[in-house]
Protein backbone atom coordinates (compact mmCIF):
# COMPACT_ATOMS: atom_id res chain seq x y z
CA UNK A 1 0.00 0.00 0.00
CA UNK A 2 1.38 3.32 -1.17
CA UNK A 3 1.61 6.34 1.33
CA UNK A 4 -0.77 9.06 1.30
CA UNK A 5 0.40 11.94 -0.12
CA UNK A 6 0.08 15.80 2.00
CA UNK A 7 -3.30 16.00 -0.66
CA UNK A 8 -5.06 13.50 0.59
CA UNK A 9 -3.62 13.56 4.30
CA UNK A 10 -6.07 16.93 4.87
CA UNK A 11 -8.75 16.75 3.13
CA UNK A 12 -7.66 17.24 -1.02
CA UNK A 13 -9.09 20.20 -3.08
CA UNK A 14 -12.04 21.38 -0.47
CA UNK A 15 -9.66 21.62 2.30
CA UNK A 16 -6.81 23.44 0.29
CA UNK A 17 -9.10 25.66 -1.40
CA UNK A 18 -10.10 26.91 2.73
CA UNK A 19 -6.01 27.33 3.29
CA UNK A 20 -6.10 29.41 -0.19
CA UNK A 21 -8.71 31.26 0.80
CA UNK A 22 -7.44 32.39 4.30
CA UNK A 23 -4.29 32.67 2.34
CA UNK A 24 -5.71 35.12 0.14
CA UNK A 25 -7.29 36.98 3.10
CA UNK A 26 -3.99 37.93 4.76
CA UNK A 27 -1.83 38.77 1.08
CA UNK A 28 -4.61 41.09 0.02
CA UNK A 29 -4.20 43.18 3.46
CA UNK A 30 -0.43 43.29 2.54
CA UNK A 31 1.34 46.99 1.42
CA UNK A 32 3.54 44.92 -0.75
CA UNK A 33 1.83 41.88 -1.83
CA UNK A 34 -1.53 43.59 -2.20
CA UNK A 35 -1.21 45.37 -5.08
CA UNK A 36 -0.04 42.52 -7.32
CA UNK A 37 -3.71 41.33 -7.04
CA UNK A 38 -5.01 44.95 -7.87
CA UNK A 39 -7.18 44.17 -11.48
CA UNK A 40 -6.75 40.22 -10.96
CA UNK A 41 -10.06 37.99 -11.53
CA UNK A 42 -9.37 36.79 -7.79
CA UNK A 43 -12.05 33.78 -8.46
CA UNK A 44 -9.46 32.68 -11.62
CA UNK A 45 -6.65 32.73 -9.26
CA UNK A 46 -8.04 31.24 -6.34
CA UNK A 47 -8.49 28.37 -8.47
CA UNK A 48 -4.96 28.16 -10.06
CA UNK A 49 -3.39 28.86 -6.27
CA UNK A 50 -5.71 25.91 -5.40
CA UNK A 51 -3.96 23.91 -7.92
CA UNK A 52 -0.53 25.13 -7.13
CA UNK A 53 -0.83 24.36 -3.48
CA UNK A 54 -2.34 20.87 -3.87
CA UNK A 55 0.53 20.27 -6.42
CA UNK A 56 2.92 21.05 -3.44
CA UNK A 57 1.46 18.94 -1.09
CA UNK A 58 1.75 15.52 -3.81
CA UNK A 59 -1.95 16.47 -5.49
CA UNK A 60 -2.85 15.45 -8.60
CA UNK A 61 -2.43 19.29 -10.17
CA UNK A 62 0.77 20.82 -11.32
CA UNK A 63 2.53 23.41 -12.97
CA UNK A 64 6.07 22.63 -15.33
CA UNK A 65 8.96 25.29 -14.27
CA UNK A 66 8.05 26.77 -17.92
CA UNK A 67 4.46 27.72 -16.84
CA UNK A 68 5.40 28.90 -13.82
CA UNK A 69 8.12 31.18 -15.30
CA UNK A 70 5.61 32.41 -18.00
CA UNK A 71 2.95 33.15 -15.30
CA UNK A 72 4.61 35.52 -13.07
CA UNK A 73 7.54 36.79 -15.94
CA UNK A 74 5.38 40.21 -16.08
CA UNK A 75 5.07 40.42 -11.91
CA UNK A 76 8.33 41.86 -11.12
CA UNK A 77 8.63 39.86 -8.03
CA UNK A 78 11.80 39.99 -5.84
CA UNK A 79 12.95 38.05 -3.77
CA UNK A 80 11.57 39.72 -0.71
CA UNK A 81 8.18 39.56 -2.18
CA UNK A 82 9.03 35.58 -2.53
CA UNK A 83 9.93 35.04 1.30
CA UNK A 84 6.20 37.63 2.28
CA UNK A 85 4.72 34.73 0.71
CA UNK A 86 6.70 32.06 2.35
CA UNK A 87 5.74 33.38 5.89
CA UNK A 88 2.04 34.12 5.07
CA UNK A 89 1.85 30.78 3.05
CA UNK A 90 3.76 29.08 6.59
CA UNK A 91 1.27 31.22 9.29
CA UNK A 92 -1.21 29.89 6.89
CA UNK A 93 -0.99 26.38 6.50
CA UNK A 94 -0.20 25.87 10.27
CA UNK A 95 -3.81 27.69 10.93
CA UNK A 96 -5.26 25.53 9.27
CA UNK A 97 -4.04 22.87 11.23
CA UNK A 98 -1.13 21.24 8.79
CA UNK A 99 1.66 19.59 11.05
CA UNK A 100 4.98 20.98 11.29
CA UNK A 101 6.64 18.56 9.33
CA UNK A 102 4.07 18.76 6.73
CA UNK A 103 4.32 22.80 6.22
CA UNK A 104 8.13 22.61 6.44
CA UNK A 105 7.72 20.08 3.62
CA UNK A 106 5.53 22.20 1.39
CA UNK A 107 7.31 25.18 2.34
CA UNK A 108 10.40 23.73 0.81
CA UNK A 109 8.64 22.51 -2.11
CA UNK A 110 7.59 26.59 -2.23
CA UNK A 111 11.04 27.52 -2.27
CA UNK A 112 11.97 25.04 -4.75
CA UNK A 113 10.05 26.66 -7.28
CA UNK A 114 11.36 30.15 -6.53
CA UNK A 115 13.54 30.69 -9.56
CA UNK A 116 10.54 30.07 -11.44
CA UNK A 117 8.45 32.82 -9.76
CA UNK A 118 10.79 35.51 -8.94
CA UNK A 119 12.21 37.67 -11.27
CA UNK A 120 15.55 37.80 -12.88
CA UNK A 121 17.14 41.59 -13.42
CA UNK A 122 17.59 42.18 -17.04
CA UNK A 123 21.52 42.51 -18.16
CA UNK A 124 21.91 44.41 -21.52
Amino acid sequence: MSERTLFEKYGGFSQISKVVLSFYDTLLDSDEIGPFFDDVDMAKMVDHQTKFIASLLGGPASYTDQQLQRLHAHLNINDSHFDELKVVLKGTLSDHGIEAGDVDAVLQEFENRRDMIVGKPHVD
